[in-house]
Order: structure tokens, then C-alpha cells, then sequence
């Protein structure tokens, strides 16, 4: 075990939480699993401690990794994930009418691969280093518009017509990225309307032209309309069946394994697992989970704070708050603080990309913690004083 913990670095915590939510994650899968028979328990269980594994493989890696590396391997991603993003986007896969384009199958392996939850990390990253390499100067519209705009606007766009959650979760994260990393606020208001014009004449489009591209605005609409209580009860299926889990686990829960609604829950194992974790382990385990996410968000920050470049402060921001926001989304779904959004809970869902591009972004957040001082050419008398130091 010492040989282990002395080949781990960065911060300690992070490595904490990240360990005891990825071991708690196989509870309430295997659990959430059980609705689909026995076969697919072991299968399941077995698939997600696999990728849970790769996953860990994964952070360890890239936490090695100095991360001013990331720098150039943001801009050598960025043009390979629009491409993977395109094709993905041409695949045309529809179900029930709507674009289910989301997932590109790996040739030899057979492997499904989501370039969407790629797409996230790679972009925070490139939009890190493009903030920190202008944060001193005088930034003008017109001049990003190119190097950083539209790189963002053509990812969030072929991620919106499959996934609007996504792509909207992306642009809010860019829009706090940006905030923080100075980007002069006097354009902030006019990119946020910008984006929601553009997003009226994509719905527009979508509506009056409904062959000219498969989309899900059809699902997004009575997603809403099921959210502000105008849907059915047979639309609002999931969300009834999510506070029934709630309800039932009260305090301390019904115990692990004893959850009643995973078999009638849809997505159990995934957008609606945090419904499962409050029925099986009650307020107390939901409390738990929801305590790790936010001491998580806190030890990012610390994190940032702690990095004595620009780059390694926007960058620990940068790739770990999206991580926690959809955390939050998760959760604020189950309990109908939020539309259902598709969303997974990060580190305890079941996937395959998601959580391998989490246990990455993590990874770079541990590298930028490890502080490199001496790969840096930075003047390190005044650490504390965060985002005020140039590269």
C-alpha cells in the first residue's frame, strides 16, 4: 500500500473522493442492474468495474503529465474532435424521428465512443490557453472571433441537435470560463443573446423544416412542458417514479439492494441512479453523496488558487467545474429541481466515454495541483495572489 501511495501525487483529497465515490459506484449499480435479470447483473457489474479500472488507469496517467503539455495537445485535439464530432453528426441514427447521433462505433474493438463528452474536456482546455496567452491584453471582439468563437460555436452545434443538455452545459461553462478569466464583460451580454437567437432559429428551422435534419427539439419541448406541469402522467413516467424512490427511502433508507423502484425506473443505472442511492441508503446517504460532489468543487478551487500560472488556474476551472455542474444537474433532476436532461452522475453512473473523460479531466486537475515550479518560468514570490501572475 506505501508503494502505491508513493508513486500517487497532487492533491490527496481529490484522490480521496474520487476513490470513494468510483468504489461506492458499484453498490448502486449492481443494485440498479438486478431490474434486467441475472445475466445482465454480472455482465454489468462486471463492464462497469472494467471501465471504472481503465478509468483510474486513466486520471493516474494524465496526472503525470506536466500540464503545460496540454497546451498544444488542446490544439492538435480540437480539429480532430470537430471531424469526429462531423462524422458522428452524418451518421443520421434516429429513433422514434429524433437524432440519436451520439455515439460513433470504434472499428476492431466494437467499442461505442461519445466524441460529445470528449468535446468538453478538449474545449475548456483550448479555452484555458487562449485566455491565459491574452489575459494581460486588451481582447477586442472581432480579433477571438476566429481563434476562439468559432471553434466553440461549431462543436456546440453539432452537439445540439443529438444532445441540447450537453451542448447547453457547454456553452454555460464556457460563459463562467470566460467570466473568470477576464474576457471583457461589455461582450458578455451580447454573446449570451447571441447564442440565444441562434438557438431560436435552429428551433425554428427544426420546426417548420423537420426533414431537412433529424433533431430532438419535439423531446426537449415536453421535457419542459412535463417540468412546469403540463405534461401528462404517462410523459412524466420517470420523474413520478424518481420521487417515489425519494419518498420511500425517508431517513436511513431501505438498505442496499432493496430498492423497489429500480424496477420500474427507467435509467436506473444512469440519469436516475441518485433516485436509487436515496431510496436504498435515504436523506443520509443523498446528503453524503451530494457533501463529496461540493467538498470535490472546493478542492478544485483550492486547487486553482494553489497554481502559480494563469493557464494552471483556468485549467483546474476549467475541466473540473463541469464535472461538478453535472453532478448537480443529476441530482437537481431526480428530486424535479430541474428538467430531465439525460445527464449521468458523475464517477457513480455506468458509461464508457463519460467516465473516462471525467477520470481525464480530473487527471489534468491533479497535474496542475502537483505545481511543477520548476517546468515553469514563473516568478513565484507572490503565489497567493491568484489570476494576477502572467505566463
Amino acid at each position: 500500500m506505501k508503494l502505491i501511495l508513493d508513486k500517487i501525487h497532487g492533491d490527496k483529497i481529490i484522490w480521496t473522493i474520487v476513490s470513494l465515490l468510483a468504489l461506492f459506484s458499484f453498490l448502486p449499480v449492481y443494485s440498479a442492474s438486478s431490474n434486467f435479470g441475472n445475466d445482465f447483473i454480472l455482465s454489468n457489474i462486471i463492464k462497469h468495474i472494467a471501465i471504472v479500472f481503465i478509468g483510474m488507469l486513466i486520471m493516474y496517467g494524465t496526472h503525470l503529465i506536466p500540464y503545460r503539455y496540454f497546451k498544444g495537445l488542446s490544439i492538435i485535439c480540437l480539429p480532430i474532435i470537430i471531424i469526429l464530432l462531423f462524422f458522428t453528426a452524418l451518421q443520421g441514427n434516429v429513433i422514434e424521428g429524433a437524432n440519436a447521433s451520439r455515439w460513433i462505433k470504434l472499428p476492431v474493438v466494437g467499442l461505442s465512443f461519445q466524441p460529445s463528452s470528449m468535446a468538453i474536456v478538449i474545449l475548456m482546455v483550448y479555452t484555458s490557453f487562449y485566455l491565459s496567452k491574452n489575459y494581460n491584453k486588451q481582447i477586442s471582439f472581432v480579433q477571438s472571433i476566429l481563434p476562439l468563437w468559432t471553434p466553440i460555436l461549431i462543436i456546440i452545434f453539432l452537439i445540439l441537435p443529438s444532445n441540447f443538455s450537453t451542448a447547453a452545459m457547454i456553452f454555460m461553462m464556457i460563459l463562467t470560463l470566460i467570466f473568470i478569466g477576464r474576457y471583457p464583460l461589455k461582450y458578455l451580454l451580447g454573446i449570451i443573446f447571441s447564442g440565444i437567437f441562434l438557438l431560436s432559429v435552429f428551433i425554428f428551422l427544426a420546426k417548420s423544416y423537420p426533414d431537412l435534419m433529424p433533431n430532438r427539439v419535439d423531446t426537449w419541448t415536453n421535457r419542459i412542458d412535463n417540468f412546469i406541469g403540463e405534461g401528462s402522467s404517462e410523459s412524466n413516467y420517470q420523474i413520478i417514479r424518481a420521487k417515489s424512490a425519494i419518498a420511500n427511502g425517508s431517513v436511513f433508507g431501505v438498505g442496499a439492494g432493496k430498492s423497489a423502484m429500480k424496477n420500474l425506473l427507467p435509467q436506473s443505472t444512469s440519469d436516475f441512479i441518485y433516485a436509487i442511492i436515496t431510496e436504498e441508503y435515504g436523506t443520509v446517504g443523498a446528503i453524503s453523496i451530494l457533501l463529496l460532489y461540493t467538498l470535490l468543487l472546493f478542492r478544485i478551487i483550492i486547487v486553482s488558487y494553489k497554481s502559480y500560472t494563469v493557464f494552471g488556474q483556468l485549467l483546474a476551472l476549467g475541466v473540473g467545474l463541469p464535472i461538478i455542474f453535472q453532478a448537480f444537474i443529476n441530482m437537481g433532476v431526480a428530486v424535479q429541481l430541474f428538467p430531465v436532461t439525460g445527464q449521468p452522475l458523475p464517477l457513480i453512473s455506468t458509461g464508457g466515454t463519460s467516465i473516462w473523460m471525467t477520470f481525464l479531466a480530473l487527471g489534468i486537475v491533479l497535474s496542475v495541483s502537483i505545481n511543477r515550479t520548476n517546468d515553469d518560468n514563473i516568478n513565484h514570490n507572490n503565489p497567493l495572489n491568484v489570476l494576477s501572475e502572467t505566463e
